[in-house]
């Protein structure tokens, strides 16, 4: 199975600025689409921004402006430069990825996986 480690969270004042990273690991064969996800206390995950391979990237409204999703193909690692954070940020943050891998034993499969979340906070 393809693992996700993400790193960069933590705490920071209302517009400041902070940077996740997601690193995937495994039998990979291909990752399609790379994306971030947000689940405040008490409220649904919800999708943040996701890249697929080419660079087509796609953001949530609330992030529009003040996120910015990238990736490195060659180290199968997206990124989250989030900057003017609010309040309203705070989450954990999980790391998503789709693709294929050699996991099963025979030829590539589809995999979807997910990281283990990385709690950002936006404090005074």
């Amino acid at each position: 199975q393809v693992q996700l480690v993400e790193s960069g969270g933590g705490l920071v004042q209302p517009g400041g600025s902070l940077r996740l990273s997601c690193a995937a690991s495994g039998r990979i064969f291909i990752i399609y689409t790379m994306g971030w996800y947000r689940q405040a206390p008490g409220k649904q995950r919800e999708l943040v921004a996701d890249i697929n391979r080419t660079g087509l990237t796609n953001y949530a409204d609330s992030v529009k402006g003040r996120f910015t999703i990238s990736r490195d193909n060659a180290k199968d690692t997206v990124f989250l430069q989030m900057n003017s954070l609010k309040p309203e940020d705070t989450a954990v943050y999980y790391c998503n990825a789709d693709g294929r891998d050699y996991s099963g034993g025979g030829g590539a499969a589809d995999f979807v996986s997910w990281g283990q979340g990385t709690q950002v906070t936006v404090s005074s």
